[in-house]
C-alpha cells in the first residue's frame, strides 16, 4: 500500500505502559461498588436550553477542530475529546464521576471490541493477498474490466462498498474499498474520502437491516413500516450518490462523460432496494441490490466504453513502458486472485445472518442436546459482562422518552460471531490457499497489528466520546435543540439523525439514541413519527462519512497517518450538502402534495 506518510514509530515502552496504566484504571473503576440510586438525566443544566445545548456541544467542537483546524493527530485529537467530554458530563451536567469514568471505559472497550477487532482483520486480510502477489492479479483483472479510473471508483466503491456494508457494516465496507482504491494507484486522500462519500446510500439498511431493527425496538412500529418507509426516502439518493461521488472525482464535466454507466449502477441498485425494502423488509436489502447492481454494471461495461478515458498522471508512461513486458496471467491465476475476497464476501455474510448469529451465539438453542451441559455453551462463545457500577444506573427521561427508562450496560464479547472473526478466518483460510506457511500468517498479523495500534487507540477513544454522550444526556440535550424548531422540525429532525452518527460513528446507535425523541416531538408538530423515525436513519447515512470512527477506519486502510484532518476536511461539505438534501424531501414528504402520498401508513 503505497503511502505519502509513513506510520509512526513504534515506542514499545511508552505503549506497554499506556496499556498496563489503562488496565489498570479500568479495573479500579469497575470494581467500585455502584450507586444505590440510579442517576437521572437533566437536559437543561444550565436553566436555559440554547446555553446547554452549547456546552453539551464542547467534546465534538474539542474533537473536530482539533482534527479539521488544529492538525493534531487523530489519537492525540481524540484523547482530548475524551477529556473534554469526562470534563462536560462531570462538571456541566452534573453526572456522577464514577458513573462518567464507568462509562469511558465501557466505551472504550467497545471500540476495540467488535469495532477494532473489524478493522484490524480487514487490514490484515489485506496485507496477506499484498504479500502473496494476489493483489497484483487482481489489480490487472480489474483494469480488464475497465481501465477507467471513475469506473473502477463507481465499482469498487459504490457497488462492492454496498455489499460489504449489507453484510457486515460497522466500518467494513469502508476499510475493504480503501484498500482496494490505494491498491489501484488512487491518491490516499481520494481513496479515504471516496469511500466515504459512496458509503451512505446503504447504511440505513446496513448489517442485514440492524439499524431499522434498532428502530423499531424503540419506536414501536413495526420493521416491515419502517423499512418501506425508509427504502422510499433513499430511492433517489441511491441514484444521486454515485453521480455525487464521480462528481467529487473526476469534476462535473467528468461525470457526464460517464452517466450511462453510474445510472446503469444507480437505477440497477435504487431499484431492489425499494422493492425489498417494501415487500420483504430490511434484512437483505443491501445484500441483493448491490449484487444486482455488481453484475449489471459490469455486464455494461463489457460492452459500452467512455469516448475518452479517465487516467492518474503516469498511467499511459506506464502503459507504453509495459507493452511486451506486462505480466500474462492465466484464467486460473485470475481465479485465485479472486478466491480470497469472494471467501471473505461469502464468510462475512454467513456471519450476518441471524441463522448464523444463533447458531454461534446460543448453541444450546440451535442443539438443544447441548442444553444440558453444566455450563452452558452460549456462556463460552457469547459471555455478557454486566458493569455492575454502571447497568441500569442512568436514567433517561421525559421528554427523550416516553416514560423514565434505564440504560443497560452490559458488555457483550461474542467473540465467536463477531464479524472480525468472520474476517479473520477468511483471512487465515485464504493466506493458508494461498500457499503461505501458518509461521508466516502469524507473522503478517502481528505486523498487522503494530501498523494500527494508533487507529485502534483512537477508535477507543471516540467510543468513549460516544458513549459518554449518550449516558450523560448530552446527546439529548442537543436533541432537544433541534426539536424546538416547529413546523421546519421535518428538515432539522433530519439533521438530528445526520448528527447522532457523527457523534457516535453508528445509524443504529443514532436511532437507539435519537428514535424516540424523534416520535414524541414530530407528534407534538403534527407529523407523521413514522416518517420522522426513517427521517432519523436517513439524515444519519449522510453523517456517516464525517463520523471519527469512519474516518480513523478509512485512514488506517491507506496508511495515511496523521491526516485524519486533511479527510475530515474534504467531505465535510459533501456530508451537510447530502444531509440537507434529504431534510428537504423529508421536509417536502411531510407538508407538500404529490410528496406526502408517500408516507406509509
Amino acid at each position: 500500500m503505497s503511502s505519502a506518510t509513513t506510520a509512526p514509530k513504534p515506542n514499545y515502552f511508552a505503549a506497554a505502559a499506556v496499556l498496563v496504566a489503562g488496565i489498570v484504571a479500568a479495573v479500579i473503576i469497575l470494581r467500585l461498588p455502584p450507586l444505590t440510586t440510579a442517576w437521572q438525566q437533566n437536559y437543561d443544566p444550565l436553566g436555559h436550553w440554547f446555553l446547554s445545548a452549547l456546552v453539551a456541544s464542547i467534546p465534538i467542537a474539542v474533537l473536530l477542530g482539533s482534527l479539521a483546524l488544529g492538525h493534531i493527530k487523530a489519537h492525540y485529537a481524540a484523547l482530548a475529546g475524551l477529556l473534554a467530554a469526562l470534563a462536560t458530563s462531570i462538571i456541566g451536567f452534573h453526572m456522577p464521576a464514577r458513573l462518567a469514568a464507568a462509562t469511558a471505559v465501557y466505551g472504550a472497550g467497545y471500540g476495540l471490541f467488535p469495532i477494532g477487532w473489524i478493522v484490524l482483520n480487514v487490514i490484515f486480510m489485506y496485507q496477506l493477498t499484498v504479500e502473496s502477489g494476489r493483489f497484483t492479479i487482481l489489480q490487472h483483472s480489474l483494469t480488464g474490466i475497465t481501465k477507467d479510473r471513475r469506473l473502477q471508483l463507481l465499482l469498487i466503491a459504490f457497488c462492492f462498498g454496498a455489499f460489504f456494508e449489507g453484510a457486515a457494516g460497522f466500518g467494513t465496507p469502508v476499510a475493504v474499498t480503501a484498500a482496494l482504491l490505494i491498491g489501484l494507484g488512487f491518491k490516499p486522500l481520494q481513496a479515504s474520502g471516496l469511500s466515504l462519500i459512496a458509503n451512505t446510500a446503504p447504511v440505513a439498511f446496513g448489517a442485514l437491516g440492524t439499524p431499522i431493527i434498532a428502530l423499531s425496538k424503540v419506536t414501536g412500529y413495526s420493521e416491515v413500516m419502517l423499512s418501506a418507509m425508509t427504502g422510499r426516502i433513499l430511492t433517489p439518493f441511491c441514484i444521486l450518490v454515485p453521480f455525487w461521488l464521480i462528481w467529487a472525482f473526476a469534476g462535473f464535466a467528468g461525470m457526464l462523460e460517464v452517466w450511462p454507466a453510474i445510472l446503469v449502477a444507480g437505477v440497477t441498485f435504487a431499484i431492489p432496494q425499494l422493492i425489498i425494502s417494501n415487500v420483504h423488509g430490511p434484512w437483505v436489502v443491501n445484500v441483493v441490490a448491490s449484487v444486482v447492481s455488481m453484475a449489471c454494471l459490469t455486464g455494461f461495461l463489457l460492452i459500452w466504453h467512455p469516448k475518452n478515458q479517465h487516467n492518474f498522471e503516469g498511467d499511459e508512461e506506464a502503459a507504453a513502458a509495459a507493452v511486451g513486458q506486462a505480466p500474462k496471467y492465466t484464467r486460473k491465476e485470475t481465479v485465485q486472485a479472486w478466491v480470497p475476497w469472494v471467501i471473505l464476501s461469502v464468510i462475512v455474510f454467513v456471519w450476518g445472518t441471524q441463522t448464523g448469529k444463533m447458531y454461534m451465539n446460543t448453541p444450546e438453542k440451535a442443539f438443544p442436546s447441548l442444553a444440558s451441559m453444566t455450563t452452558k455453551p452460549s456462556a463460552i462463545t457469547n459471555p455478557t459482562f454486566p458493569v455492575t457500577i454502571l447497568h441500569n444506573k442512568v436514567e433517561r427521561v421525559a421528554p427523550v422518552v416516553a416514560k423514565p427508562t434505564k440504560e443497560p450496560a452490559v458488555f457483550g464479547l461474542n467473540w465467536l460471531s463477531a464479524t472480525g472473526t468472520g474476517i479473520f478466518l477468511a483471512a487465515l483460510i485464504s493466506g493458508l490457499i494461498m500457499g503461505q506457511s501458518f509461521l508466516t500468517i502469524l507473522g503478517i498479523f502481528f505486523k498487522t497489528l503494530v501498523k494500527v495500534r494508533f487507529s485502534l487507540l483512537t477508535i477507543a477513544a471516540m467510543l468513549g466520546i460516544g458513549m459518554l454522550t449518550r449516558y450523560s444526556g448530552l446527546d439529548a440535550t442537543m436533541g432537544l435543540a433541534f426539536a424546538r424548531t416547529g413546523h421546519f422540525y421535518p428538515f432539522f429532525g433530519t439533521l438530528l439523525g445526520w448528527l447522532g452518527v457523527a457523534l457516535t460513528g453508528s445509524d443504529t446507535s443514532s436511532n437507539v439514541l435519537f428514535g424516540s425523541l424523534q416520535k414524541i416531538t414530530a407528534q407534538q408538530v403534527g407529523v407523521p413519527g413514522q416518517l420522522m423515525a426513517a427521517a432519523n436513519t436517513t439524515g444519519g447515512v449522510m453523517g456517516k462519512m464525517i463520523d471519527a470512527q469512519s474516518i480513523v477506519v478509512a485512514s488506517t486502510a491507506t496508511q495515511w497517518y496523521g491526516h485524519e484532518g486533511d479527510i475530515l476536511r474534504y467531505v465535510f461539505l459533501h456530508s451537510l450538502a447530502l444531509a440537507a438534501l434529504v431534510g428537504a424531501f423529508i421536509f417536502m414528504m411531510a407538508y407538500v402534495y404529490p410528496f406526502t402520498q408517500l408516507i406509509v401508513h
